[in-house]
């Protein structure tokens, strides 16, 4: 579920601090994305979708560990409309609740990435460039 600021602004990874856009754009050899405008025309340059394996949730803040209540996104009519050959998730909640509720139905194994919140200040952004790389392959 998308951080309490990136809820608030209305889109994915929009905590200022949250690293994904910085380490997206390091991988991609890219100037970071700061708009919204900006952060969409680079998805669809490097052909990247983004999506939440959660439609909808009781949470508590930001906090995974709090969240219950879980309703699912309907990923299987996007792929089945796409041309999309690997997923990825971001997060350790994101990988479970996806490898629980959508791996079954999807058939496309998950590639688990670890969190690139603020809050995960157990992986430092080397180790999170070197773990994204498995997006170029």
């Amino acid at each position: 579920m998308p951080s309490v600021k990136s809820r608030e602004l209305g889109f994915y990874y929009a905590h200022p601090q949250n690293r994904f856009w910085k380490t997206l754009a390091y991988i991609m050899n890219e100037d970071i994305p700061i708009t919204k405008d900006e952060k969409k025309i680079f998805l669809k340059k490097h052909h990247i979708a983004l999506w939440d394996v959660i439609k909808s949730c009781t949470i508590t803040g930001s906090s995974d560990a709090s969240i219950k209540n879980v309703k699912v996104n309907d990923i299987k009519s996007i792929i089945d409309k796409s041309n999309i050959q690997k997923i990825f998730t971001t997060g350790k909640k994101a990988y479970e609740l996806y490898q629980k509720y959508c791996y079954q139905n999807i058939g496309i194994k998950a590639i688990y990435l670890p969190s690139t919140s603020p809050a995960n200040n157990a992986v430092d952004f080397e180790q999170l460039v070197s773990e994204y790389q498995q997006i170029l392959d």
